[in-house]
């Protein structure tokens, strides 16, 4: 969610993606619902959800970032990668908003993974995903960076 990042989101985000193969990853940014003081959180979470949903094909595996999912390592990531690419699984991956994904994106996930326990901002999640990627990338190609 969200199509005005910052300059340095968008460069950091940039820098990892011009290092995959082109056919690995790619970012499709939707709008943010408007925030004001008479659109709850919860609203706003059902706007955006339902605009996540409607983007998402059907037979989609659906990774969804959620703070209560399951913690993944470096390697661990690696070997679903390599696994997606063995299966010819289209995965995509739901960064929510600021408020986070809506009940529906979870339920629709096949997967909930965390990056962290911490609450990370909201576009820093896009660098960190994609360096996590690459990261992965780079073990199955023997690749030295992981190290």
């Amino acid at each position: 969610m969200g199509t005005k990042m910052p300059a340095w989101v968008k460069q950091g985000y940039d820098e990892y993606a011009k290092r995959l193969p082109r056919d690995l990853c790619g970012i499709v940014e939707l709008p943010l619902a408007t925030r004001s003081k008479n659109n709850s959180v919860d609203n706003i979470k059902i706007q955006e959800g339902e605009n996540i949903l409607a983007a998402i094909a059907v037979k989609q595996h659906v990774v969804a970032l959620d703070v209560k999912g399951k913690s993944l390592s470096t390697e661990a990531l690696a070997n679903k990668l390599s696994g997606w690419q063995m299966d010819g699984q289209n995965i995509t991956i739901l960064i929510g908003g600021p408020e986070g994904l809506s009940q529906a994106c979870l339920e629709r996930a096949n997967e909930r993974w965390s990056l962290s326990a911490m609450t990370l901002p909201h576009p820093l999640v896009r660098i960190v995903l994609i360096e996590q990627l690459y990261r992965a990338w780079t073990i199955l190609q023997n690749h030295p960076y992981h190290k």
